[in-house]
Formats: C-alpha cells, sequence, structure tokens
C-alpha cells in the first residue's frame, strides 16, 4: 500500500489530511505521468455533492494548468460516468473528486486512466515518489501560451443514453421504483434515467446541500428505503452511495438484497444466457459463506480476491471474467464499463426483474444468507497493521476459531479508506458471533490505542 493512495484514490478529511496543496500536487504529478505530457493533454474532472469538493477541484486546476494540462470540468457527475466518458470523448485522463460511501467531511481524488480504468500500482507509485520525495525538477512549469485552460462541459446525457443503451430497447413502463440517491452524484442522473424508460418514480434523498450526502441514506443506511418502498407498495427500491459507484436493493416486502445477491442472480442469468465468462463470478474474501454454497449449487466457479473493487477489477482482467463485485454493492460488469458502475447494474437488475416475470423477493431466494456481524475497531492509520503480530489478539482470534469450529470464519481486515479495523465474524448463532465480533474489536482498540 502506498503513502498517499489507499483502496480507492488519494482519501481523508477534506483540509486535514486532503488539503489543497496536496490536491494542487496530485494534478501537476497526475497529469505529468498519466500523459506523458502530450501537447496539450485533456483532462476530465467530476466530482460529487460535498461542500469540499469546488476547493479541491480549483485546487486541482491549478497543479494541472501549471503543467500545461488543459482541464474540462463536467460538475456533479458520478464515478462510473467519468470513467466511460474519459474514453467515449478522447480524454487523456479523468480525475474524480469523492469520498465515495464516507461521511461529507472526508473526501477523495481518484485518477482514471485514458482507457477509464483506476490506475495500477506501478503508475500510483510513480506519482507518490514524485509527490513525496519532491522530484519536482521533472515536471515541467508550463509558461506563456502553454499554460492550460479551464473549460466547462455538460456530457452527463452523453452517458445517461450509453446506460439507456445496455438495455437493448427495455422499457420500465408499468414498475413502480424508490430510489434513494444519497443526497450523493446520481441525484440528478439515476431519476432522469429510470423515468425515461418509462418506469414510475418515488425519488428520495435527492436534495443535497453539500454536507448531507450520505447521512443517514443512500447504500450504507437502508431504513428510510426500506419504509419508503413498503409505505409506496413500489416494486422495489434501489440506493446509491454518494458517488453511485455502488447500489443496493430493498425488494417489495422491505428486505435488503446486498450485493452478494445481487451478483449472484446477474451471474447465474449471464450462465443461462450462455455469457457468464468463464463460469466464473469474481468476489472478495467478504462475501457470504451462503454465497459460497450457493454458487456451487449453481453451477457457477468462483474466483476469490482481497477486498477493494481494485483486486477485482485486477483478477477480472487477468482472468478474462465479465461480472465480479463486492458485498457492499460495488459491481463491476466488464461487458459494459471498466469499474463498478451503480446505475448501470441497477439497470440491468431491473430489466432481469421486468423479464422474469418475478418479483425481486423470490429471486433474491437464490442464496440463504449466514449470519453475519461486522463491527468497526477505532484504530489510527499508521498502527492497523500492527494487530497483525500482536500475541494476544491472535490469541483471541484463536479462541473463537476454535469455537466456530468449521462452522463459521473469522476475517479482520484494516479499512483502505478510514482508520479503522474491521472484524467480521459469520457463524449459525448471531447472539453468540455478536459478543464475539464486539469483544474483539473491544481488544483491539485497547491495545492498538
Amino acid at each position: 500500500m502506498g503513502k498517499l493512495f489507499g483502496t480507492d484514490g488519494v482519501r481523508g478529511v477534506a483540509n486535514k489530511e486532503l488539503t489543497c496543496e496536496l490536491a494542487f500536487d496530485l494534478g501537476r504529478a497526475g497529469a505529468y505521468v498519466l500523459t506523458e505530457m502530450h501537447k496539450k493533454p485533456k483532462i476530465l474532472i467530476g466530482k460529487d455533492t460535498r461542500i469540499s469538493c469546488d476547493m479541491l477541484e480549483a485546487a486541482l486546476c491549478a497543479g494541472l494548468t501549471s503543467v500545461g494540462a488543459d482541464v474540462y470540468l463536467a460538475g456533479v457527475v458520478t464515478t462510473p460516468a467519468i470513467a466511460h466518458l474519459v474514453k467515449f470523448h478522447g480524454f487523456d485522463a479523468g480525475i474524480m473528486i469523492s469520498a465515495s460511501h464516507n461521511p461529507y467531511e472526508f473526501n477523495g481524488i481518484k485518477l482514471f486512466n485514458s482507457q477509464g480504468f483506476k490506475l495500477s500500482d506501478q503508475i500510483e507509485e510513480k506519482i507518490e515518489d514524485i509527490i513525496l520525495n519532491k522530484k519536482w525538477d521533472e515536471v515541467p512549469h508550463a509558461q506563456f501560451d502553454a499554460i492550460g485552460r479551464v473549460s466547462r462541459v455538460d456530457l452527463k446525457k452523453d452517458y445517461q443514453e450509453y446506460l439507456k443503451s445496455t438495455l437493448n430497447g427495455a422499457s420500465f413502463k408499468g414498475l413502480k421504483i424508490v430510489i434513494d440517491c444519497a443526497n450523493g452524484a446520481a441525484y440528478k442522473i439515476a431519476p432522469e434515467v429510470f423515468e425515461e424508460l418509462g418506469a414510475e418514480v418515488v425519488v428520495i434523498n435527492n436534495q443535497p446541500d453539500g454536507t448531507n450526502i450520505n447521512k443517514e441514506c443512500g447504500s450504507t443506511h437502508l431504513k428510510m428505503l426500506q419504509q419508503e418502498v413498503v409505505k409506496n407498495r413500489a416494486d422495489f427500491g434501489i440506493a446509491y452511495d454518494g458517488d453511485a459507484d455502488r447500489t443496493l436493493f430493498v425488494d417489495e416486502e422491505g428486505n435488503i438484497v446486498d450485493g452478494d445477491k445481487i451478483m449472484l442472480i446477474l451471474a447465474q442469468n449471464l450462465k443461462q444466457q450462455g455469457r457468464l465468462s468463464r463460469n466464473t463470478l469474481v468476489v472478495t474474501v467478504m462475501s457470504n459463506m451462503g454465497l459460497f454454497v450457493a454458487a456451487k449449487e449453481l453451477g457457477i466457479e468462483l474466483e476469490v480476491t482481497k477486498v477493494g473493487d481494485r483486486y477485482v477489477l485486477e483478477k477480472m482482467l487477468e482472468g478474462g471474467y465479465s461480472i465480479g463485485g463486492e458485498q457492499s454493492g460495488h459491481i463491476i460488469l466488464l461487458d459494459f464499463a471498466t469499474t463498478g458502475d451503480g446505475i448501470l447494474t441497477s439497470l440491468q437488475l431491473t430489466k432481469l426483474i421486468r423479464e422474469s416475470g418475478k418479483k425481486l423477493s423470490d429471486l433474491a431466494k437464490i442464496m440463504k444468507v449466514y449470519p453475519q456481524v461486522l463491527v468497526n475497531a477505532k484504530v489510527e492509520n499508521g498502527k492497523k497493521d500492527l494487530y497483525s503480530k500482536d500475541p494476544v489478539i491472535l490469541e483471541a482470534i484463536k479462541k473463537v476459531e476454535e469455537k466456530l469450529n468449521g462452522k463459521g470464519r473469522v476475517l479482520i481486515r484494516p479499512s483502505g479508506t478510514e482508520p479503522l479495523i474491521r472484524v467480521m465474524i459469520e457463524g449459525e448463532d448471531y447472539e453468540e458471533i455478536k459478543k464475539d465480533a464486539e469483544a474483539l474489536a473491544s481488544l483491539i482498540e485497547s491495545r492498538l490505542s
């Protein structure tokens, strides 16, 4: 792991860890490394609805234009929109300002290459090397008419038309859908697409004010969506996170349909059509045990990676697989997109629901979910890796694993984006694993504080 880049770009509390100075440096070094300084490289920038986005956008623009890059501001769009539009319109690179599902005080900077893919470790390391080792002599200082310009562009419609084109003319007329936009980047794009496809749409959390992104709403807080689906007697509900690279569903009864179920439903459908590449679904270690059991019964092979969509994508590209993702709803459909795209995934599942003639609650019976508890231990970023060397913590983990006796598992994972260590336990007895997870998290906090 690099010193600046986490599992999904550079993140931190805006103006504390992710400062304007750092954004300026990322603009300069990023433009230089990503474009190899073509004459007048073109960089596309998007942002979500956080109050700090304008500030960081201005700093990035200053850095980019100072090395001679021309910058095109797409305004508030989703992360996957930037990934698509960079390739579609022939930009040399793309940047998204967003901290995804994190609270509003955090922000992040995600960089994409000219093909719409997130950066490889090697490219990130080159950018870090320039910034951390202050190798600014390598980076040009544009002067006179070589200084870059900043323009505003409205490319939202291009992205929306592309999303609709993936459905081969499907109509959603007759469907009633509740959409939770998380007061984030999808607040206009998603409802418009579904309405244009004929659905009756009830939209919630589409009034961003700079500080309410992901606040008790969206894919990380589904209670409001569950209530609205039942109250409106909707066919189902869809939730996105702040930058709409994730999606989760709620069925007509108000039950959550998570990323594991969504992936498996889509993968089984692809298999039935003969379109599931190499008969394989790519998942992470965080996927529920129930998915592993169900996939085996369905005759679907699984490839398992570390947590993080970058690792899922790496495995997909390496093996030539078409679908993969995470329980959190970050799902990559490589036939259509280069990154996780919440709106795209929700459109594909809506099409499947419509064509199957079944209710989402019936489709979601594809797998039995094993009880799972996830508890966060608050640990400073610099100390997160120490848990694996602490004999007291390791002994406590071992005791829980022995108690599970092969009918569950313990997974300890430092967060790639926040000062947390995630303690996840699966097993047959919810109350017992909840108690064990809380005790482990408490122990980790006390040992590493």
